[in-house]
């Protein structure tokens, strides 16, 4: 009976180190798997997050390039409307002034022709070809002197219209204001069509650059939470294949470590089966009986009656069967 317990012990300490043994082979192979996997995962992530790193790179010195572009568009827009402003305001002054200076030609002259000089002088006509043959007008110095003292009646002789000298004089100056303040009205619509275009132009691009911009602005957004996705997701990847290998590892000698005591449980119950053969063996020969007897304590005699514990009655047994042993060596059993 106590043979067969040892058995029955012995396969289900091999069912369990079977089961164990299994474990090792699957979840090794499953962990092997799920770490080629996340190495896999890791080096996918790895390329993924440099190129979205240089892209996001890429994106922001677009989106700087753009903005700085946008930035002195603007800044030429302004500078452009400075410039047409002074240049409106100077063509406007100029042109009042041309027109109040022609209206002064325009009545001078036939007051001249005519011989009306006395009344012309006392008249605001003549205090405005007076200013302006002093100050802008451009003359001979001569002639400038003899126009200027026939303007202010202190001429030493009387003028003779037939003589068409002032006249003359006044019509050149006619001629050349005209011509001047026509050229002065070309060059104004010059500008102002070449500030339209400049500022169509430069409207059309800073609209293009926001367009550009916010679409970068946006871009780089993404591309932010795009790396800050892929970089949790490698630190888990990393962690978790980190957490693995360890396993992996602790697994592998765990399992050593198994084998080499289920080699030491194998030896164990051999020699455990042996002896407990050779117990019966000598227990079942009524010679050995009485000689196993006598290797016993008096309080023995009950053995085979008294229960005890499977342990205490296996160190028993082998402790019976050593003393027979040394008690055989010294006195062999003849046989009946």
């Amino acid at each position: 009976k106590m043979q067969v317990r040892v058995q029955e012990e012995a396969k289900k300490e091999e069912a369990l180190f079977e089961k164990f043994m299994c474990y090792c082979k699957t979840a090794g192979g499953d962990l092997d798997a799920d770490m080629k996997e996340g190495e896999q995962k890791i080096e996918s992530l790895t390329a993924a997050l440099k190129s979205a790193k240089e892209r996001k790179a890429q994106t922001q010195a677009d989106l700087t390039e753009h903005q700085t572009s946008r930035a002195e568009a603007k800044a030429a827009m302004d500078e452009a409307t400075a410039i047409r402003e002074k240049e409106a305001a100077a063509f406007a002054k100029f042109q009042e002034d041309s027109e109040t200076n022609l209206a002064a030609l325009a009545k001078a002259i036939p007051a001249v022709e005519q011989g009306m000089k006395g009344s012309f002088l006392q008249t605001s006509s003549a205090m405005v070809l007076r200013r302006y043959t002093m100050e802008k007008a451009i003359l001979p110095d001569e002639t400038r002197q003899e126009l200027l003292a026939f303007l202010s009646g202190s001429s030493a002789t009387d003028y003779d219209p037939q003589s068409g000298q002032i006249v003359g004089i006044l019509k050149q100056m006619e001629e050349e204001m005209d011509k001047a303040l026509a050229e002065a009205r070309a060059a104004e619509e010059e500008a102002i069509k070449n500030y339209d275009a400049l500022m169509d132009a430069k409207t059309k691009e800073v609209d293009s650059l926001t367009a550009q911009i916010e679409k970068e602005q946006t871009r780089v957004g993404d591309l932010g939470v795009e790396i800050a996705g892929m970089e949790n997701d490698l630190e888990d990847t990393e962690q978790s294949l980190a957490e693995d290998n360890k396993f992996t590892s602790e697994l592998a000698t765990n399992c050593k470590k198994k084998e080499k005591e289920w080699a030491g449980i194998q030896k164990l119950r051999q020699e455990e089966l042996v002896a407990l053969a050779e117990t019966i063996k000598i227990l079942n020969d009524d010679d050995a009986l009485e000689l196993f007897k006598k290797t016993l304590p008096s309080s023995a005699a009950s053995f085979m009656q008294i229960q005890v514990k499977m342990s205490v009655a296996r160190s028993q047994a082998l402790r019976s069967v050593q003393s027979a042993r040394l008690l055989a060596k010294k006195e062999p059993v003849s046989p009946t």
